[in-house]
């Protein structure tokens, strides 16, 4: 299974901003896609997932009202709208997947390479 992240760079304090994580070389709807990031000097922590239907969704508690995870099947694809991104969002996001609950970073079975995210006050 390969994870390709795109759409991070710089932006401006309150200015949305939309991830986007291609999936490919696995089975199709099999698994949980999620997002993490890890910001400079710390761990990696969870931010969203959502289940291989896209009908649940669960989110770290700093992130509800921040960040709104989504996906298309057909596109084999995991959204991360940042809605209003602060500095403190300033991190390397990564998509993950796996074909259990995705909730944490213990267990995660696929990485994607991440895409970095500036945002300047």
């Amino acid at each position: 299974v390969q994870l390709q992240a795109s759409g991070g760079g710089l932006v401006q304090t309150g200015d949305p901003l939309k991830l986007s994580c291609v999936e490919s070389g696995g089975t199709p709807g099999a698994y949980e896609m999620g997002w993490f990031r890890q910001a400079p000097g710390r761990e990696r922590e969870f931010v969203a997932s959502i289940s291989w239907s896209g009908g649940t969704t669960y989110y770290a508690g700093s992130a509800k009202g921040r960040f709104t995870i989504s996906r298309v099947n057909n596109k084999n694809t995991v959204y991360l709208q940042m809605n209003s991104p602060q500095p403190e969002g300033t991190a390397v996001y990564y998509c993950a997947a796996d074909t259990f609950q995705i909730r944490n970073v213990r267990g995660v079975k696929y990485w994607g390479k991440g895409t970095q995210v500036t945002v300047s006050s």
